[in-house]
């Protein structure tokens, strides 16, 4: 077993995130650092934005990574793990080619990159290796040195991941009335995608229907639900549905839509559902509106009894879990044998994306991964 605090030759590690508007006034600018390039013009931009200005226009993911910067240095401190830890962001403050400039003048040279997504696909890992290569060019075109840098592999079925989803789902379901907890259905809920991108998505043999995107879902709601039968003695049906689609209506996306799910269970005489958000790393502007706004609402009409359940957060398993990743990749880059930990019937993912792994349309240079432009 590798030694559990040397996580040399990384000297940072960097949680990458999406981003999000922090007051009114930056919801509109956000929404153009996200759709920048799509010519969407700025009043169809104030319209997308009313889901952020229910709230304030605050979205929550920022001081949910803070939470989550917090938890990771406490468990990095309390197991002897010196590794500091930064943060950036995709769409909004603080920027990740910011970050990076501050970690590569505090002499930063090898650094590993925690992304904010658990899951093989286009948006949740090959975008994030774009956005690093885009970062590490204008750092060369300042004539700055340029760090290493590696990305953590996919962690949707460590165990410090999928075990505070069980908890989850087990509280929900303790919330529901007594009579209707043992027949309730639930519902494991995440991103819808195109089609197209998720038949493409993780490496190339395991591209086809769904690909990795809908192969890893399914295998984390497979684990938790046969969870909480084995906790609970009750066989609870079950189903993947999605949520937040957005884009071109003639474009396939992924479905069933959460709120059309909803309808049918009800149709089907379902007493009651769980919504589980096993897409989702923590409770941001996605799931508050998506679910605990929009679902919720469907549900009272319906008259079904509805709980969502707490998503990972800042959960100290999941601080652990990240710990646990970063001196397994560590001792992999040392050349140390080790074995992954990961619970189901996939395996752990690959420490370097393939070549072919989850394409965009159009090539863009891309570092972290066997085809990086930065070595």
């Amino acid at each position: 077993m590798p030694d559990a605090r040397d996580v040399s030759p990384y000297d940072a590690l960097l949680l990458l995130s999406f981003g999000g508007p922090e007051g009114p006034d930056d919801v509109v600018p956000f929404l153009e650092n996200v759709t920048r390039g799509r010519g969407i013009p700025k009043e169809r931009l104030k319209e997308v934005g009313q889901h952020y200005f229910l709230f304030g226009g605050v979205s929550p993911i920022n001081d949910q990574n803070r939470a989550l910067l917090d938890a990771l240095r406490k468990d990095f401190a309390e197991h002897g793990l010196d590794l500091p830890v930064y943060w950036g962001n995709r769409n909004w403050a603080p920027y990740l080619t910011d970050t990076l400039r501050e970690m590569v003048r505090d002499g930063r040279r090898r650094i590993l990159v925690l992304a904010t997504s658990a899951y093989a696909s286009y948006s949740g890992c090959r975008q994030y290796r774009e956005n690093l290569a885009d970062a590490l060019a204008a750092l060369e075109a300042e004539g700055l040195e340029l760090p290493k840098v590696d990305k953590l592999r996919h962690y949707f079925n460590h165990p410090g991941f999928l075990e505070p989803m069980i908890d989850g789902v087990l509280r929900s379901l303790a919330e529901l009335p007594e009579d209707v907890r043992d027949g309730a259905h639930l519902a494991f809920s995440t991103h819808s995608i195109p089609t197209a991108s998720a038949d493409t998505s993780g490496p190339v043999e395991e591209h086809g229907d769904g690909g990795a995107y809908v192969r890893q879902h399914l295998d984390v709601a497979r684990q938790i639900a046969d969870a909480v039968r084995e906790r609970t003695g009750v066989d609870h049906p079950w189903q993947l549905v999605y949520q937040s689609r957005s884009g071109a209506p003639h474009i396939p996306w992924l479905e069933p839509d959460i709120c059309d799910h909803l309808d049918e269970r009800h149709a089907a005489g379902a007493p009651a559902v769980v919504i589980a958000p096993i897409g989702f790393v923590s409770d941001h502007m996605e799931v508050l509106y998506d679910l605990d706004t929009e679902a919720k609402a469907r549900a009272e009409e319906l008259g079904l009894p509805v709980r969502r359940s707490a998503t990972v957060g800042a959960d100290p398993r999941f601080a652990a879990a990240i710990r646990e990743l970063v001196v397994e990749r560590a001792a992999v880059e040392r050349g140390q044998d080790v074995t992954p930990c990961a619970l189901g019937a996939l395996g752990a993912s690959h420490n370097l994306c393939p070549v072919g792994c989850c394409p965009a349309r159009a090539p863009r240079p891309v570092a972290a991964g066997a085809d990086s432009t930065y070595a």
